[in-house]
């Protein structure tokens, strides 16, 4: 969160005739999908605990409530209490929150219960784990180095009545001044053991000079002793007085402005953590000047303004493929992180369309990467009828020789209202084999789940909604993050607590996609440390491959149903001759789609190619 387009060529009335029609997404040139009747979640009713709920292909398991310390029922206080991002480790859900983290046992979805609540203001308090150890950002100047609650800033000396700068009698006297230097001021990345998560240890506290709005956790292959951590600062540069180094002034060639923060955490004791570079990523290629990307304001007239690029606000680390993408304020960024203490820019990309570069995900494949943008800050409403369809949305670009090609825009649909914040925010990938599937938060918008396996013409498959928190006013809430974890979503709603939801099937997904998708099994998951799916040699995706081909009638329906029937007979058969030829008669099928995919769209190709692939290991294993 934060406290943007070419211009439609549409009026609001054409507009608003769009969004009645249920115009699922923009892109490269789509016609509008019709949708009828009117979309359900459009006039749900407000309330905390009682709000109405719209549905479709998820349906929610459970609701916990925010713990004692954590809520604040009545909407006043502000971010003080707001949920934020999520990190899993096996049975352990760790959810940050601006007022610390809390930790809940998800061994059984159903009845998972709150373990642990952890008090340590900071700021929004993202999280991620590796082994025994957790991160936590903290950027906010209320953050202490032992977690504990920072006292009032001192009001300034007082100058003689009258005098140059003094404040006058009745003022708001030193607000907007710069804090005085604390030595138990505590901005950066914490580090804590969390052997027994029952009792967290907090065992180091690197700080940083902009503090640490969020992190991203990042693994390199070649380096068994270390794991780093990107820190993204978004907060002002502290003063050299506080931390050594720490320098605002942009025109100085060590400014603490443009660049992250590379953090290197030894596994062996990682109480030694400390930052070992920070990277110029945004620097002019040629000049050199660390100032080299967007410099803030519009793009011409009927645009967005856009932040300049002195910082990243999230990154986004696929170690396996030695990529990142960095949401970077004014800027998409893609990087090579195969050197991971020396991240390199390969390529940047701008929109007219984008306010501030937020977040951003890869497809497994990584061929295409997913930026959103928080227009507004998050805190605002900008999926209202009114607004644009492209603005606060995700733009979907796809990575061609290592360079950024825009593909299309995806907002959800439904529209909101004045008394729900509602923008793109952050969200994960579903492991559905043979489709680029991602379910992600809209705040106050909810939960939707999109299919970007043609990014120029991403469309919604699924969404959990509810209304308002309240009828008459706006008050920050709803969904920070939604994210896929070993056969749930888990959703943390900023106000109300934590939701875990279901995927149930539809006719845009099918329980046997639905089924491969639960194969997929993590020990840890950090999202923005993207994890390569790898699905194991089994029916139940040549399943899911047989639905899509069925979808895009790639295949005629008695072929599907033939190989259907094979499958589930092999499944069946004991060992013998007539086991022997009915593996080599589904191996004859599987081998004739390989053949099928030289005359079929890419997209198809690319399943049928996967489908024979996977029959025949399948068989190969039996």
């Amino acid at each position: 969160m934060r406290l943007t387009a070419v211009r439609r060529l549409l009026s609001i009335t054409a507009l608003s005739a769009l969004l009645a029609a249920g115009l699922h997404a923009q892109g490269g040139g789509q016609a509008p999908a019709p949708q009828t009747p009117p979309d359900p979640r459009v006039g749900l009713k407000a309330g905390i605990r009682d709000a109405g709920i719209a549905a479709k292909g998820m349906e929610l398991v459970t609701s916990l409530p925010k713990p004692a310390g954590f809520d604040d029922p009545t909407g006043t206080g502000g971010l003080a209490f707001a949920n934020s991002d999520i990190a899993f480790q096996k049975n352990l859900l760790i959810l940050g929150n601006f007022n610390g983290i809390n930790f809940f046992d998800i061994e059984d979805p159903k009845r998972a219960k709150h373990q642990l609540a952890m008090p340590c203001p900071g700021g929004q308090g993202d999280v991620s784990v590796y082994g025994k150890l957790m991160f936590m950002s903290v950027e906010q100047t209320n953050g202490r180095v032992d977690c504990g609650i920072a006292p009032p800033p001192p009001p300034p000396a007082a100058a003689p009545a009258g005098a140059a700068g003094a404040p006058p009698a009745a003022g708001r006297a030193g607000r907007g001044a710069p804090l005085a230097p604390d030595p138990m001021r505590f901005r950066g990345v914490r580090i804590f053991d969390i052997s027994d998560p029952r009792t967290p240890k907090q065992i180091a506290a690197v700080q940083t000079c902009r503090g640490s709005h969020t992190h991203t956790l990042v693994t390199d292959p070649k380096d068994k002793a270390n794991i780093y951590i990107y820190g993204s600062g978004t907060g002002g540069v502290r003063s050299g007085e506080e931390l050594k180094d720490c320098v605002a002034d942009t025109s100085d060639p060590n400014t603490s402005l443009f660049s992250i923060d590379v953090i290197k955490v030894p596994l062996a004791s990682p109480e030694k953590a400390m930052v070992v570079n920070r990277p110029r990523i945004f620097a002019d290629t040629t000049t050199g000047a660390v100032s080299g990307l967007w410099q803030g304001g519009n793009h011409g007239a009927g645009t967005q303004s856009s932040s300049m690029t002195n910082q990243c606000h999230d990154i986004t680390a696929y170690p396996a493929l030695g990529l990142a993408a960095g949401a970077c304020s004014g800027n998409g960024i893609l990087l090579d992180i195969s050197d991971p203490v020396h991240p390199k820019r390969l390529d940047d990309v701008a929109d007219p369309s984008f306010a501030y570069w937020h977040s951003a995900s890869f497809n497994n494949d990584g061929t295409k990467v997913l930026f959103t943008d928080e227009w507004g800050g998050g805190t605002s409403p900008r999926c209202r009828a009114s607004d644009p369809l492209n603005w606060g949305a995700d733009a979907i670009f796809n990575i061609v020789d290592k360079h950024l090609k825009f593909a299309g825009y995806y907002k959800m649909p439904a529209a909101q209202t004045d008394q729900e914040n509602c923008v793109a925010h952050n969200g994960s990938l579903i492991p559905v084999p043979g489709r680029d599937i991602k379910v992600q938060a809209w705040y106050q918008g909810g939960a939707s789940v999109l299919d970007f396996t043609d990014g120029a013409h991403p469309v919604e498959i699924a969404y959990f909604d509810r209304g308002p928190l309240f009828a008459d006013k706006l008050v920050t809430g709803g969904y920070w993050s939604t994210y896929w974890f070993n056969g749930q979503i888990y959703g943390s709603e900023i106000f109300r607590g934590l939701d875990i939801l279901k995927l149930v099937p539809t006719d845009m997904l099918t329980q046997n996609e639905i089924d491969a998708a639960n194969l997929i099994k993590f020990d840890e998951l950090n999202v923005q440390s993207q994890p390569k799916f790898v699905w194991p040699a089994s029916f139940t995706v040549a399943r899911a491959y047989l639905d899509q081909l069925a979808r895009t009638k790639a295949l005629t329906p008695e072929r599907i149903a033939a190989t259907m029937k094979a499958m589930s007979d092999l499944d069946a058969m004991p060992a013998g001759a007539a086991k022997t030829k009915a593996v080599a008669d589904l191996n004859a099928m599987a081998t004739a789609f390989a053949t099928d995919a030289a005359k079929a769209k890419p997209i198809d190709a690319a399943r049928l190619t996967a489908l024979s692939k996977v029959i025949i290991a399948k068989n190969a294993a039996k």
